[in-house]
């Protein structure tokens, strides 16, 4: 028989659906395996029944649910909370979901600043800048899905990796724990690191890093770090490569963003970051400014407005 998985987006782009799309063939073995009783992206089933005949919003039971994207909204809280009572576990699919991802950045303002500026603009009609039905009031912040509800296993990824996608899913199907990567980014990549750069300010990634040809392999090329660029790889979970370890952007000679969020999950990667960059002799004042290192990683209350922003 069949496992029963019901997939929601919530607060997110749909991009970790993608990874679901890039498994290619293995994506005909977990059909063979799976029957998905609830997916938006794939199945029109309606929360209030196909005609809204029903008053309260209806998702299938399914031994596992699968969510991507973060709390934003009182819509979003809703189905988090009803996924979690219909499912026997929940997977909290890509960044958004796990760590608040890019559209955590916005905990920095308060909702009145943000609601101003999006109703503010020249093309925009005049309206009283409130939240009536059907439109849901947004929250205070943005928020991962263990801020509101019990989650099993977190698979980040800005998207996740198709391998561990399969991973995991194969694993939960077969009744195991999922092997994923626990160690960081820097722990999986192949460039040379020779101790502290001799860099103490940061090089804006606006010229190629130093390696000798475009035909040179990675292993022979010095850590991006150590040739003074933001490299997040320190901080960051490693997995972005999948199987084949090494990582996407690494192996395009671009630094690490940080997209698979802290390697601990309640680590804080601009502190650990601001350490890292310390740790190599570069002068922290150098950075252009520090919200963008929880790009990732804002919820959990570790972006906020500013004190003085939220007294005035």
């Amino acid at each position: 028989m069949p496992v029963t998985v019901a997939s929601e987006w919530l607060n997110s782009c749909s991009g970790c659906e993608i990874a679901l799309v890039d498994l290619g063939e293995r994506l005909l073995d977990v059909l063979n395996l799976v029957e998905f009783v609830h997916i938006p992206v794939l199945l029109d089933h309606k929360y209030f029944g196909q005609t809204g005949e029903k008053k309260h919003v209806d998702i299938p039971e399914a031994q596992v649910g699968i969510i991507s994207g973060g709390i934003r909204n009182e819509e979003h809280k809703e189905i988090a909370l009803h996924m979690r009572s219909r499912c026997q576990i929940i997977i909290a699919l890509g960044t958004c979901a796990t760590h608040g991802g890019i559209p955590a950045l916005a905990n920095s303002f308060l909702v009145s600043e943000i609601v101003e500026r999006c109703f503010t603009t020249e093309t925009t009609d005049d309206n009283p800048r409130t939240f009536e039905a059907p439109v849901p009031p947004l929250l205070d912040a943005c928020y991962a899905l263990d801020e509101h509800i019990p989650v099993d296993v977190y698979l980040p990824g800005c998207p996740p990796h198709p391998d561990q996608f399969y991973e995991a899913l194969t694993a939960l199907l077969q009744g195991a724990t999922p092997e994923l990567p626990t160690k960081s980014v820097c722990d999986t990549c192949p460039t040379v690191r020779e101790g502290k750069g001799k860099l103490s300010k940061l090089r804006r990634f606006l010229h190629n890093p130093h390696y000798r040809s475009p035909d040179e392999p990675l292993d022979k090329m010095r850590c991006l770090l150590e040739q003074g660029f933001l490299c997040m790889g320190p901080v960051t979970r490693a997995g972005c490569g999948g199987d084949a370890k090494t990582p996407r952007c690494l192996a395009a000679r671009v630094p690490c963003r940080g997209c698979y969020g802290p390697v601990r999950h309640d680590g804080n990667p601009m502190l650990e970051m601001l350490n890292a960059l310390a740790s190599n002799g570069i002068d922290v004042k150098s950075l252009p400014e520090f919200t963008s290192l929880l790009r990732f990683a804002g919820a959990h209350r570790l972006l906020r407005p500013s004190r003085q922003r939220k007294e005035s």
